[in-house]
């Protein structure tokens, strides 16, 4: 058996193993499946009375890719925080690093069902986005395809990193709070950052999701610029690199005492 296929094997295994619990957890499964639903309708909500003349944004648009963005937060980012924790905590992970897989292969598993379900929900808020709000097919596929993968390792990663700092499952709920607020409110979920202040928007430019999101709504809707869409990748790469270097750095493997 080669290397590649034998890795491909574990990872399977992994992700089995970890979608079986997913499925077990009503709590984790709500978060995972309703809550981006949910939070899109307060999206909405959120965009009802805003005036968005002249930002070139339409409420559908705008409601649509945030849910990307929800979907992204809830499902990778707040439901892998608690599956690290709940792994180590079991002594699941210090028992996985004595057999054949490696470090990265048991982040990479144990993270692989909350990215496949992310993946699904971003594929039907694709479709709704067309069937009912008549927002059609993504000017810059790639851009959209990029923006969600990069969305998801990103996530993946700052969910590792939060866990270092999360001693149980119930103080995840707390850990990972100040992450959603900031994305939510600074990275254009709630509020586009066309209509926010033209300081404090430049400001939120360097903020995690900002890049993620701007590489979704520019591949669904378009607007962005070369130089837009470079600085927003070349910034979630960049939160990438460091999230992973937290993530060497400070990740642990053992439960908190």
């Amino acid at each position: 058996m080669t290397t590649s296929t034998a890795t491909v094997g574990r990872l399977t295994a992994l992700g089995r193993a970890e979608i079986t619990l997913l499925v077990r957890n009503r709590s984790a499964l709500f978060v995972a499946l309703l809550m981006p639903a949910l939070m899109v309708g307060a999206i909405k909500g959120s965009l009802g009375n805003l005036d968005l003349d002249g930002t070139g944004l339409t409420v559908a648009g705008t409601v649509m890719t945030s849910g990307i963005g929800m979907a992204l937060l809830f499902v990778v980012h707040m439901n892998l925080v608690s599956a690290y924790v709940a792994r180590r905590e079991d002594l699941v992970l210090k028992r996985l690093r004595t057999g054949e897989a490696s470090d990265t292969e048991i982040l990479t598993g144990t993270a692989l069902p909350s990215a496949a379900v992310a993946l699904a929900q971003c594929a039907a808020l694709l479709v709704a986005g067309a069937a009912f709000f008549g927002l059609g097919a993504p000017e810059r596929p790639e851009l959209l395809v990029a923006g969600v993968l990069v969305g998801i390792v990103m996530m993946a990663a700052l969910a590792a990193a939060t866990a270092a700092v999360t001693r149980t499952v119930e103080s995840a709920q707390i850990t990972t709070l100040p992450f959603f607020l900031v994305s939510s409110l600074g990275s254009g979920l709630f509020l586009p950052l066309e209509v926010l202040p033209e300081r404090v928007a430049a400001v939120c430019e360097f903020l995690p999701m900002t890049g993620v999101m701007t590489l979704v709504r520019t591949g669904w809707l378009g607007g962005a610029d070369t130089g837009e869409v470079t600085w927003a990748l070349g910034a979630a790469l960049a939160w990438i690199g460091l999230a992973v270097f937290a993530v060497r750095r400070w990740f642990r493997w053992e439960p908190r005492r």
